[in-house]
């Protein structure tokens, strides 16, 4: 983060006002949500729990209903939020966030810390602005309505458009509605250990723990403060890994003694899932561009134990020659637009454009086309993405097996009875929030002609 001056340090620092440099940041710099909430929770360790549980709950939420604050912001400021001096326009949709959409919170309590905030960070000219906006927001509250799906559900036209495209009216709203609702963090357990050992270890720690039917590895936690923290985590016990991202593995269903190279691997989930499934045997290879994706796979690997897992700095745009025919299993979980992941990182829907998405299904082709010929005649290739998209998804399934010697993998029964689909005998699968406990996500199973 590039806050260090402005955040204050010492008791006087609160979560609304760590949200507050959080916002600054995001919204009014471009910075990425997820890398600024990481750096600066890791920074502020010495808030409460409660604290930062708060400025997480803050920043997160802001950025989730932007189209339906800033709307309901304009309806009753004589001032529009695009006018706004930064501080002051951030400031008011933290109030209005917690009067709109946070329950738990007073209304007094939003309207009156907006207040002291503003007052904090030099506007003491302009605490009558904020307190007569937020409360004019309370008095119209009853009676808001928002003009439009986008404004409602705070999702850009375009991609609403794209998914009724596919997915019809009504599901493609039900889909922009599910990224709102909050999620707890999904954790893949290790094999090296019974989960429901690590789930007591867990809840020794004050984390409240539930488990997904089907899946003694997955675990859902919540009220934790900070993740590195938990002895599991510091273990090697649990990685994080959204229950969708661990299917890839199951879809592959590794045999022991295999060789599998992941080509786009950091941080590292696949490849550390796949390297457990395979229980010490055979070999990992996780590659990805440049040394610094790479060392997180390294101090993953580290905290994990395991020793049947290696790592490359490869551009997955070249082939490998040395690696031609030598992969029982290739993972290409591929570069994406993450349309899938905005319940978690919610600024994505705000970068995403309809150009961006043809220039990743470009890519996604490139890559393809040079790590198709690491497959031995009778492994598979594994084709995912952590989106929604057709160009990005289906469409490029369909393109890989019209132009390279690969069929489709019936991967019926492998996933477990909440991810069964008739898709499913055609060797893909695409997941949706609002259908399945987990991100948007897309796999393809091909298996490569003998």
């Amino acid at each position: 983060m590039t806050t260090d001056n402005k955040m204050q340090k010492g008791a006087l620092m609160t979560g609304r006002e760590l949200a507050l440099d959080m916002l600054l940041e995001i919204l009014e710099k471009g910075a990425f949500c997820h890398l600024v909430e990481r750096q600066a929770l890791a920074k502020y360790q010495y808030l409460s729990k409660k604290e930062r549980a708060l400025a997480t709950r803050l920043t997160e939420g802001v950025i989730e209903r932007l189209y339906s604050i800033d709307y309901a912001i304009d309806q009753v400021s004589k001032v529009k939020v695009s006018k706004m001096k930064p501080v002051i326009r951030n400031i008011l949709r933290i109030g209005a966030y917690q009067i709109l959409f946070l329950e738990r919170i007073p209304d007094s309590a939003a309207c009156n810390e907006a207040v002291k905030l503003a007052v904090k960070r030099r506007f003491s000219g302009l605490k009558g602005f904020v307190n007569g906006v937020l409360r004019s927001l309370i008095r119209a509250r009853e009676d808001l309505t928002f003009p439009d799906d986008k404004t409602r559900l705070s999702m850009p036209d375009w991609i609403l458009s794209m998914w009724e495209e596919v997915f019809g009216y009504e599901a493609s709203r039900s889909i922009a509605a599910a990224f709102l609702e909050e999620k707890p963090t999904c954790v893949r357990c290790s094999r090296k250990k019974p989960a429901e050992e690590i789930a007591a270890s867990l809840r020794q720690q004050g984390v409240e723990v539930t488990g997904l039917a089907g899946f003694d590895d997955i675990l859902y936690l919540s009220h934790y403060d900070y993740l590195e923290a938990l002895e599991a985590f510091q273990n090697g016990d649990i990685q994080v890994q959204d229950v969708s991202s661990s299917l890839v593995c199951r879809a592959a269903a590794p045999k022991e003694g295999s060789f599998v190279i992941d080509v786009c691997a950091a941080p590292g989930g696949k490849s550390l899932h796949m390297a457990d499934l395979l229980e010490g045997t055979g070999m990992v290879e996780a590659r990805d561009l440049t040394w610094q994706k790479v060392s997180l796979i390294d101090d993953n690997i580290e905290r994990s134990g395991l020793s049947n897992i290696r790592t490359k700095v490869w551009d997955a745009r070249i082939t490998d020659e040395e690696m031609k025919g030598k992969a029982d299993i290739v993972l290409a979980d591929l570069p994406c637009s993450g349309l899938g992941i905005i319940g978690r990182k919610p600024d994505i829907k705000y970068r995403a454009s309809k150009e961006g998405l043809k220039e990743l299904a470009a890519l996604q082709r490139e890559i393809l086309s040079a790590v198709w010929e690491y497959v031995k005649p009778g492994g598979c290739l594994v084709y995912s993405t952590c989106t929604v998209s057709l160009w990005e998804n289906e469409e490029n399934a369909r393109w890989f097996l019209e132009n390279f010697p690969f069929e489709a993998e019936d991967i019926s029964g492998r996933l477990g009875e909440a991810f069964e689909a008739e898709s499913m005998k055609e060797g893909f699968l695409q997941l949706l929030p609002d259908r399945h406990p987990c991100d948007g996500f897309f796999l393809a199973v091909f298996r490569r002609k003998v």
